[in-house]
């Protein structure tokens, strides 16, 4: 895939993201950050296609008729779908982008309309895991060798608000779920980049369910976005550094190149997964009782953290990897 190709399908993916009219400032500024970001990831400025996208000085047209493979095409029209439904199911303003743009690009409608209930499998899948309270394996457990992490144990919590999984044990379902999303990361394909969204708010949803809160997926959603992870933001970001990195959509040779190029990424999901776990469960061990900022800080400290173990465990995210059936995406969040 050349670069024209490259920039064409970031300006249709940051198309999709504003194509609800309905981003509020936060997510805006995010998304924003993200392609100032990715501008340093090689040779396209998508500082300015940003500003070009959000302007509307690029057309839809113009822009799918820089992707000559139908490859280029469907990856285009996937990773539209996905930016679309990483925080909903889709609006009808989304729904109407969607449709101009496989139209634009020629794509098979019944194949389109596969994928998209696909993603939208994904995107709608109830927030509670299935099975008992017993099943902490299924929280992407793998070879089954992560061992606790080394992260300071939180400060005692009220007794009204203490975890009924231990401190050790919930130390392993966080540090699996990460080693799990880590290893998504390394897929080539676009839904594999999509689960490792619901996969963390499943996460969530148990450590405060632990803690005796019932969370509903707002809640959820507020908490990530308190914290400053934007569930469309965050999207693009894996998406995009994996595109530019040469990884996405390579689904023949992609997984064994992505195992050798970790770094695209930095193991983004990996320290993601593993800070969200780590404050949800100061955060609900402690009432609810910590403000913006000290979740922020908090969150930004413990990515710094999970930024130095990535090196120890990125053997077992390579593992996790090479075991995940890439077919059965939906099955695999549906029992996170």
């Amino acid at each position: 895939m050349n670069e024209h190709e490259q920039q064409a399908i970031l300006a249709i993916s940051l198309m999709a993201a504003f194509a609800d009219g309905h981003k509020d400032e936060s997510e805006r500024a995010e998304i924003k950050r993200i392609a100032d970001a990715l501008t340093g990831e090689g040779s396209i400025n998508l500082a300015a296609l940003y500003q070009d996208v959000l302007l509307k000085r690029v057309s839809l047209a113009d822009t799918t008729a820089a992707l000559t493979t139908p490859e280029a095409r469907q990856l285009a029209f996937e990773m539209a779908v996905c930016v679309c439904d990483a925080d909903a199911v889709q609006s009808a303003a989304e729904q109407a982008f969607l449709g101009e743009l496989r139209n634009a690009l020629a794509l098979d409608a019944q194949q389109s309309a596969a994928y998209s209930r696909r993603a939208e499998a994904i995107a709608t899948l109830p927030v509670a895991a299935v099975g008992t309270d017993d099943e902490a394996e299924a929280w992407g457990s793998g070879s089954g060798s992560a061992k606790a992490n080394p992260a300071p144990a939180p400060a005692a919590s009220p007794a009204g608000y203490a975890s009924t999984i231990s401190e050790a044990e919930m130390d392993k379902i966080i540090l699996n779920a990460a080693i799990l999303n880590g290893a998504l990361e390394l897929l080539p394909e676009s839904l594999s980049t999509m689960a490792i969204i619901p996969l963390q708010m499943k996460l969530v949803y148990r450590i405060g369910k632990s803690c005796g809160f019932e969370l509903d997926r707002g809640h959820i959603k507020d908490f990530l976005a308190t914290v400053g992870v934007g569930l469309t933001s965050q999207y693009l970001e894996q998406a995009g550094r994996k595109l530019l990195g040469g990884l996405l959509g390579k689904v023949g040779g992609g997984l064994l190149r992505g195992l050798g190029k970790q770094a695209v990424s930095s193991g983004m999901s990996f320290a993601t997964t593993y800070a969200l776990g780590h404050v949800a469960r100061r955060y609900y061990a402690g009432g609810r009782s910590f403000s913006t900022q000290m979740l922020r800080e908090a969150f930004d400290g413990m990515v710094g953290e999970a930024r130095s173990l990535h090196d120890r465990y990125l053997p077992e995210m390579q593992a996790r990897a090479r075991s995940l059936d890439s077919a059965k995406i939906v099955d695999l969040v549906r029992q996170g």
